[in-house]
């Protein structure tokens, strides 16, 4: 009895595991080695899946971390199951190690205390990152990331067309909608709440207001009715002129491409600059299709991966983000036959050896300069996109 008493005595001053870290990054690499990191992220597109398994791949070789990717079609079923397992007790060992993730699903993980961290500027590669010129890496749609959450990528709104049908695309959101009278049925966006359908609202309603400068603070009952007037005025009327009459909607990014190369739209919105010509790599498109920005710009941000409070392997989780911010993940990703995502990292940050993985690149036939593609638009607040698609659902969503 004395033997049983001591061993919970001394069980109970045993101080809890201490979280990883990434100060001491070879304490996190030890932990890592052998860890299965579950990475919850968007599975809607086959060339995000094949880079994602690649990322696998290579942190399995170096590192001994194995990687399963839980392919989701919207963030916020992972971020409910967080919210789900802290409703019920479980504050350790959870489901999700890792998550895809920015804007209001990000907002909402921090507001409410759900991300592990801060850990995102104590990685070994975070000195890489161009967080000086690109503000999207430190705020997330106006809120300030504070190292819980790492990006790995900069995306930035454009528009593809099919020179072979539309010589000439329009360049302004009042273009646009007279274009698409003049042409009903080529052109159509993704049915939010979608991502991608939700930038198109955000990139309409930037281009129509005067002073778009109020999306930068949150959406209040005194201000969104008359800031969002214009936008609902604006698809009232270009709703009859969509493909299929507005009476259905592509319900994603791909589907888009594959409308494009059925020859059923002439034009499409992307938030991939690089997006046509890995399509036209990929032989998803054909190799007339090009890509232009609207005039007075658009709206630019960055991905990102956070980790949540519970998750059950937090080392190995960093040791995916740390690789994801490194020149060879970097450059990859940015290669067009692979994802033509642009990068967060600085050229002058990273070598020599470095950069010769991007000059190596070729971006492809359909990607604009950079000086082409202009200076990012800041994405609204968070508030006004949750209002926005939720109002876009009662207004014109349609049951696919």
């Amino acid at each position: 009895m004395k033997q049983l008493v001591c061993a919970a005595a001394c069980a109970l001053a045993l101080p809890a595991m201490a979280e990883p870290d990434p100060k001491d990054w070879d304490a996190v690499l030890a932990e890592a080695k052998g860890q299965t990191v579950y990475w919850h992220a968007w599975g809607g597109s086959t060339a995000t899946n094949d880079f994602i398994a690649w990322a696998g791949k290579r942190i399995s070789e170096d590192h001994g971390v194995t990687l399963e990717h839980v392919k989701l079609v919207d963030t916020a079923d992972a971020v409910g199951q967080v919210v789900f397992e802290k409703s019920a007790g479980k504050d350790a060992g959870g489901a999700v190690d890792l998550i895809w993730i920015n804007g209001a699903n990000f907002a909402s993980m921090k507001e409410n205390d759900l991300l592990f961290g801060p850990f995102a500027e104590d990685l070994p590669n975070w000195e890489l990152v161009d967080y000086e010129n690109k503000s999207a890496v430190r705020n997330d749609f106006t809120i300030p990331t504070d190292g819980m959450e790492s990006p790995w990528a900069m995306a930035q709104v454009v528009f593809y067309y099919d020179t072979a049908r539309l010589p000439e695309p329009p360049k302004s959101m009042g273009a646009l909608a007279e274009w698409a009278a003049n042409n009903p049925g080529r052109y159509t966006y993704p049915q939010p709440p979608d991502f991608l359908g939700t930038t198109f609202l955000k990139q309409a309603l930037h281009g129509l207001l005067d002073d778009p400068s109020i999306l930068q603070k949150p959406a209040s009952d005194t201000t969104y009715d008359t800031v969002a007037a214009p936008l609902w005025a604006y698809l009232d009327g270009l709703t009859p002129s969509l493909w299929r009459q507005g009476r259905a909607y592509p319900t994603s990014g791909p589907q888009q491409i594959q409308l494009m190369a059925d020859g059923e739209i002439d034009l499409a919105i992307s938030f991939s600059p690089g997006e046509a010509s890995t399509a036209i790599a990929n032989d998803q498109l054909p190799d007339t299709v090009r890509t232009f920005v609207m005039d007075g710009g658009t709206i630019g941000n960055a991905s990102f991966v956070a980790i949540p409070y519970n998750a059950n392997a937090k080392a190995g989780a960093m040791v995916l983000a740390n690789f994801l911010l490194s020149a060879e993940a970097q450059a990859n990703a940015q290669d067009p036959n692979v994802l033509g995502y642009g990068t967060v990292l600085s050229m002058d940050k990273i070598g020599e050896e470095g950069r010769a993985k991007f000059d190596a690149l070729d971006l492809g036939i359909a990607t604009i300069t950079p000086a082409e593609l202009g200076a990012a638009l800041p994405e609204p607040h968070p508030s006004w996109m949750t209002r926005i698609a939720e109002d876009w659902v009662s207004r014109y969503g349609v049951t696919q």
